[in-house]
């Protein structure tokens, strides 16, 4: 079977945060600003005051503290353990017996300066413990190496052309990869300053790259989208990115939407290049495997591997950017490295990448034939009264699964609506219902809980 992308490369600096270490990085989150020798001082002193600490909890608000502590635990040696600021008790609790911590830093006092400590080469040291849920089962600790976040930093650092000259923006959580790895520590290490903007996105003047999600991209109004115009880098991850969306965006700020494929197991795994946002782009591509990182596909009968276009390749990587694997739990990986991530793809005619949705909810084997969710997605979403869609397969005694999906919509019409679908897919791939609710269920990074949606239609 072919496997594309390049093979194994190393992180190009000896240490985890360059421009922190060379006073050198800024950030600024929701007003509140270190910059230079006074944030080199503040990570400095927090690495004094966790130094022994092996595993170190940090609440992840929305706050200076919560990046000066991240930086910090990492600085002096040890991994840190990103706590949601929302999570219940019993999640917390999980967490933090799990990892076994030594210590919990929430929102700790940034008065203190001290010189930061010789730093651990980027190696396979663990740095972040990140719990991520699946579909059964407590959430799991993915233990990321320093070697992994320094070389998928590079890659994107490389691949985007982000360079100490850019602002980044973005509102994202910091206890995920995206707004804490690529948003967090990415400006630490490359050394463009970070302005991240709180709980909701908002343009700031002289921002050149913009972090988001699918839900926030389609949430945004107007005259926010208009005001992103000077910006030179709109990037999405985390979700499928719905074409309406897309196309809005492009219509009121200018810009092409950036969108990249990663997972916390995996950090980045494909991405356009800048330059392929001028040219014709095939829908629903998040570009090429980046540096580093090497992609197959396997037929998900488990007969092989696939190359040619369809539902059903199973996409699995190995490369520098992989996790070590589940925290306690045993090998993650095959004798030959490679990881499966459960998600569907298939390659299109440019070599690119576009994902077909998750193997256990998107892959609908209906009457003998599959079905892939989010082409049925993207047809429900080309319509105007369409604001959102989630389509997932439901037991059925006859065909084995039957196609359902949940929308949100204004004043729908659902005869119209079957009428439009029948002119879009094939007869096998329409939905055989179609609920129209308020809203979707969603988690804390804004994707669609699809199992949800599920579980609630077996209940009935």
């Amino acid at each position: 079977m072919a496997v594309r992308g390049e093979d194994m490369a190393g992180a190009g600096t000896a240490g985890l945060l360059p421009a922190l270490r060379e006073g050198r990085a800024r950030i600024d989150v929701a007003g509140q600003r270190l910059e230079g020798d006074e944030l080199t001082g503040a990570v400095g002193a927090l690495a004094r005051s966790v130094a022994g600490a092996r595993r170190v909890a940090v609440v992840a608000r929305p706050s200076v503290a919560t990046v000066v502590a991240v930086a910090g635990v990492l600085t002096a040696g040890a991994a840190a353990v990103p706590l949601h600021p929302t999570a219940g008790a019993h999640e917390r609790a999980h967490v933090l017996g799990d990892a076994r911590v030594d210590l919990v830093l929430d929102e700790p006092d940034l008065t203190g300066r001290d010189a930061l400590p010789p730093e651990p080469p980027p190696d396979g040291t663990p740095a972040l413990i990140l719990y991520t849920s699946g579909s059964t089962g407590p959430p799991k600790g993915v233990v990321l190496p320093r070697r992994a976040i320094a070389a998928s930093l590079d890659a994107l650092a490389a691949l985007w052309q982000w360079t100490p000259d850019d602002v980044l923006t973005h509102a994202l959580p910091l206890s995920h990869v995206h707004g804490l790895v690529f948003g967090g520590l990415g400006p630490l290490r490359i050394g463009s300053p970070l302005v991240h903007t709180g709980r909701y996105l908002t343009p700031v003047p002289h921002a050149t790259i913009y972090f988001g999600v699918p839900a926030l991209w389609g949430s945004l109004g107007a005259a926010d989208l208009t005001d992103l115009r000077p910006a030179r880098l709109l990037v999405s991850g985390a979700d499928r990115l719905p074409s309406a969306v897309a196309e809005r965006v492009l219509r009121l700020s200018g810009h092409r939407i950036l969108n990249r494929y990663a997972m916390t197991e995996t950090l980045v795994i494909a991405s356009p290049r800048p330059a392929d946002l001028r040219t014709d782009l095939p829908a629903g591509s998040v570009g090429h495997p980046v540096p580093g990182m090497q992609v197959r596909l396997d037929d998900t009968d488990g007969t092989g591997g696939t190359d040619g276009p369809g539902v059903g390749g199973e996409v699995h990587v190995r490369g520098s950017g992989l996790f070590s694997g589940y925290l306690g739990r045993g090998p993650a990986v095959d004798a030959d490295g490679w990881f499966g991530t459960g998600d569907l793809g298939e390659w299109l005619p440019d070599g690119s990448l576009r994902l077909l949705g998750r193997k256990d909810t998107d892959l609908i084997k209906s009457g003998g034939y599959r079905v892939g969710a989010g082409e049925v997605e993207d047809a429900l979403l080309a319509h105007p009264a369409v604001l959102e869609a989630a389509v997932v397969g439901v037991p059925d005694d006859r065909l084995g699964q039957r196609v359902a999906a949940w929308i949100v919509a204004d004043d729908p019409d659902r005869a119209g609506l079957v009428s439009f679908l029948a002119g879009r897919l094939a007869p096998y791939k329409l939905p055989q219902e179609i609920h129209v609710v308020e809203a979707l269920p969603r988690t804390a990074l804004g994707k669609v809980h699809k199992s949800r949606l599920a579980a609630e239609f077996r209940c009935r």
